[in-house]
């Protein structure tokens, strides 16, 4: 168990490799380490032949005198009082000499403590490993406060995300907001896609008020997925103008959200129908009301297509309501009739019990007319 979790400190096997390699890096920091430890322990190597030839010691006592005698630790454990001129001679070099070893060794760590490069390195590889275990997670760039309202939501919801940011001051924020991932890096960069472990990731939301990292973002994402040669990511990007809107849409963002459009619509609610705001508010962002309202995609197969929506009995069956269809044109039916006519990869906007949802979707995605429509 404990050989188990070493190994895994260590990252020597069983954990995803992640697309990029930090160990030259790290390696670079810890190279001024060589020197001294190759002096100690050829002064403890030299030490113990010393004492085998100048004394009569066998290999194992003279091994134990030169290790407390170099490294100045102790004296007079075995039979020092016996030690003639020679001996005693030899015995003050063997102390000289690992005394300016040990200060040489003590010089050298605290110069590469000092710079200040081998702890952080240390702390990214290891969230760098950390990220590379998640899959069809989110990468959020920017850091702001949207960022802190979403990943507040993602993680009520379980969703695993990745925040990334230039911020140098970005460990202390993801302390601060509960960051469970984040890199420092320019997002649209390269390195921060291979550090982010974008190649499994669901898709990218880039978050920043100035367009222009948006644009960059979205079009780095979308080159990064070519020369991968994977599915299309979902991107998410923000956008203050609906000018910026339907450019971001143009370069390949799957949904815009614009805070200042979003901000309109929810005033108006709340000053035209409080009451019906309230509501939709406790479907669509609650998670402790009994009803669920989702949008369940009929499929090409469904024994649904080409027939009345009255056909289905979803009330009578599932105890759920369909308030809306979404054609496949992108054309919305609210509060649908029963003579509605079902297409395929048309939309069901669908309110009722999770339990409700669930037996609908059940119930549209069968190939064959359900046994129990037999008896409606």
């Amino acid at each position: 168990m404990a050989f188990d979790k070493l190994k895994e400190f260590l990252h020597w096997e069983g954990t995803q490799k992640p697309d990029i390699d930090m160990s030259g890096l790290l390696y670079e920091q810890l190279k001024p380490f060589r020197a001294p430890f190759l002096l100690l322990f050829a002064g403890l190597f030299l030490s113990t032949l010393g004492y085998v030839v100048v004394t009569d010691y066998s290999l194992i006592d003279a091994f134990f005198q030169a290790s407390y005698t170099f490294t100045t630790t102790g004296f007079g454990a075995l039979k020092e009082n016996e030690f003639d001129g020679l001996d005693v001679f030899y015995t003050a070099i063997v102390m000289m000499a690992g005394s300016a070893v040990l200060s040489f060794c003590v010089i050298s760590v605290i110069d590469v403590l000092s710079r200040g490069k081998l702890i952080p390195i240390i702390k990214e590889r290891n969230m760098i490993y950390r990220i590379a275990r998640l899959k069809n997670h989110f990468i959020i760039c920017y850091h702001n406060e949207y960022t802190i309202q979403l990943s507040q939501q993602f993680r009520e919801a379980h969703i695993p995300f990745v925040v990334v940011d230039n911020n140098d001051a970005l460990e202390d924020i993801a302390q601060k907001y509960r960051y469970p991932f984040f890199i420092n890096e320019d997002p649209h960069s390269e390195i921060a896609m291979l550090k982010c472990h974008l190649s499994s990731a669901r898709g990218v939301i880039t978050l920043s008020s100035n367009i222009a990292d948006n644009i960059a973002q979205i079009a780095s994402v979308r080159l990064y997925e070519r020369e991968l040669g994977r599915k299309p990511y979902f991107i998410i990007g923000n956008a203050n103008t609906s000018e910026d809107e339907e450019r971001l849409k143009k370069l390949g963002a799957d949904c815009v959200v614009s805070p200042t459009k979003l901000f309109a619509q929810r005033v108006n609610a709340m000053a035209t129908r409080p009451d019906m705001e309230n509501l939709l508010e406790r479907f669509a962002y609650q998670k402790d009301t009994p009803l669920d309202l989702e949008e369940i995609v009929v499929p090409r197969y469904s024994w649904l297509v080409l027939k009345k929506l009255k056909e289905a009995h979803v009330r009578e069956i599932t105890q759920a309501s369909v308030v809306g269809i979404t054609q496949k044109d992108g054309k919305f039916i609210s509060m649908p009739n029963g003579d509605t006519l079902v297409t395929s990869e048309c939309k069901l906007l669908v309110i009722g019990t999770s339990h409700g949802v669930r037996l609908t979707k059940q119930l549209i995605s069968k190939k064959d007319k359900p046994e129990e429509l037999k008896y409606v």
